[in-house]
């Protein structure tokens, strides 16, 4: 809200003049600053989230004693999170979750568990979100199968990644809940539609990514691969150096740093594992191969940090802890700050300027992807005031950037289907007074965010040329599906300082998966 004041010197006293004690000086109005907001209460813990529209994201726990209930009066381990009003509605699942998005695998729900929530055996679940139109998420539903959908064998944190024709790539896992002793793990993957297997060796939620020529980036323990998906061949890469671990339970992350026109040059950006400030940086081209793995960075060391990719090109880093791995009570000291990294001269130093603490701890089964929940014990527990502990926690709170508080550049007219190497214009709209001389547009999958990792998260450049009056964009789509793996996405536009809000589009053709090659090939 702004807050117009008028100085005494530009009133003028009627007679008879009335003196009046002196006023305090005005304070001048604050600068747009980055601020955590608290938004809510989730209902269910956060351990799982993706947005799956303008208005709503999917939250998944495990199968437990969350407060959230569905209409039968069970307790819920997944809800429909509503950005507009900021409410939780609990969605009615069969199977006990822990996995990943579509969402896959899970957990063997305890005795307890299944008398509260009447939950199944979900190690081999795949729970699939129907869209629906209502921005409210009425009718919106999970459907669940276990007859007739599952997967091949349990799997219990597995990873998954869309790739170039749309379908649903999933890696790795272990096939009983254990306090993560890999002694069973499924050294495989599946996909989904089923494609084939492939062995694959520490695989707790392994870090994996999509690359601009179709073949899939993966990181293991401290060990990396590039893998060819239609060639079932794998080329070996350096592993991360200094022995840094980046995969469950040494929790570090990771994340494919935006990419650009016109020849869509991948890096990897790994930061963390327990007590590192280690950030490692290769870039995925013969000569960036040859070089291997450079080091950096961040302000402090950080356990169980999450990657979020801004639509300007910027890596925020936030959430985790100082001490400890990824398990059950293990971590005693949280990290609270935050800290960005902009994808320019590797060796610039990461800054934390601006940023601010929020005093929630964030830490094991925390998500970041426009919302937070954490839950840093194996069950949802309430540590008695003045004691020390870890609590379940479910209040909800954003981390505005500063352009929340200014006036944002709109897009008008949004295509709901891109096609791929296909020129498309959009009416803008850009504040008065903000430089136009620098503009980015983005096209984003938000990605799925889970255990310190946000799966298939993508930003892609697109060319843009504004028109002389300032008012459309002609934009540029990416090339070809491996650019972009089809599917929905967002457009952000960025000019200067200040981003639009995202215009929610489908890249590609929108037919079901596994789809042909779509545009052109680099």
């Amino acid at each position: 809200m702004l807050l117009t004041t008028v100085p005494l010197s530009g009133l003028k006293l009627l007679s008879p003049v009335v003196r009046l004690p002196a006023l305090p000086a005005a304070a001048a109005p604050s600068a747009p600053a980055w601020q955590f907001v608290e938004k809510g209460h989730s209902g269910i813990v956060g351990l799982e989230a993706i947005v799956v529209s303008p208005t709503l994201t999917v939250l998944f726990d495990r199968a437990t004693n969350d407060p959230l209930r569905t209409a039968d009066g069970k307790v819920a381990w997944g809800a429909l999170w509503n950005l507009e009003t900021n409410t939780a509605t609990a969605l009615k699942l069969v199977s006990d979750s822990n996995g990943t998005m579509v969402s896959v695998g899970g957990n063997i729900p305890a005795p307890a568990d299944v008398n509260q929530t009447g939950a199944a055996d979900g190690r081999m679940g795949l729970r699939l979100f129907g869209p629906c139109a209502s921005p409210l998420g009425v009718g919106c539903t999970v459907f669940e199968d276990l007859e007739t959908l599952h997967l091949a064998e349990t799997r219990w944190y597995t990873s998954s990644l869309r790739i170039f024709d749309g379908s649903l790539m999933i890696v790795g896992g272990i096939h009983e809940s254990t306090p993560f002793y890999n002694t069973d793990p499924v050294n495989n993957f599946e996909f989904f539609p089923k494609k084939t297997a492939r062995s694959l060796p520490v695989n707790l939620f392994p870090r994996v990514f999509a690359l601009p020529d179709g073949k899939v980036f993966m990181i293991a323990n401290n060990q990396s691969i590039i893998y060819d998906v239609e060639a079932n061949t794998e080329t070996i890469l350096p592993d991360l150096p200094n022995g840094a671990r980046i995969t469950n339970p040494f929790d570090g992350t990771a994340t494919l740093l935006p990419l650009s026109p016109p020849d869509y040059i991948p890096e990897v950006l790994a930061c963390g594992d327990p007590a590192t400030s280690q950030c490692s940086r290769i870039t995925l081209t013969p000569a960036g191969i040859a070089k291997g793995w450079e080091v950096d960075h961040m302000p402090q060391g950080r356990m169980m940090p999450e990657m979020i990719i801004l639509p300007n090109g910027q890596i925020l880093i936030t959430n985790g802890g100082s001490t400890g791995y990824a398990a059950v009570a293990s971590i005693g000291v949280t990290t609270g700050n935050s800290n960005a990294d902009h994808p320019c001269a590797f060796g610039k130093p990461m800054s934390q300027k601006g940023l601010p603490t929020t005093n929630i701890a964030r830490m094991y089964h925390s998500t970041n992807i426009l919302l937070a929940g954490s839950n840093p014990n194996g069950n949802v527990t309430v540590v008695p005031a003045g004691q020390p502990g870890f609590s379940s926690e479910f209040r909800v709170e954003t981390l505005d950037p500063p352009f929340m508080q200014m006036s944002r550049p709109t897009l008008i007219n949004v295509p709901a289907k891109i096609p791929f190497n296909q020129k498309f214009t959009v009416g803008v709209t850009i504040p008065s007074g903000v430089s136009t001389s620098s503009i980015k547009v983005a096209l984003m999958d938000l990605g799925f965010s889970s255990h310190a990792f946000h799966s298939s998260a993508r930003l892609v450049f697109m060319d843009a040329v504004l028109s002389a009056d300032k008012r459309s964009l002609t934009i540029t789509s990416p090339p070809n599906n491996r650019v972009f793996p089809p599917g929905p996405a967002y457009i952000f536009l960025t000019v200067g300082e200040t981003t639009s809000v995202g215009a929610h589009v489908m890249v590609g053709s929108g037919a079901n998966p596994p789809v042909a090659d779509q545009g052109v090939p680099l």
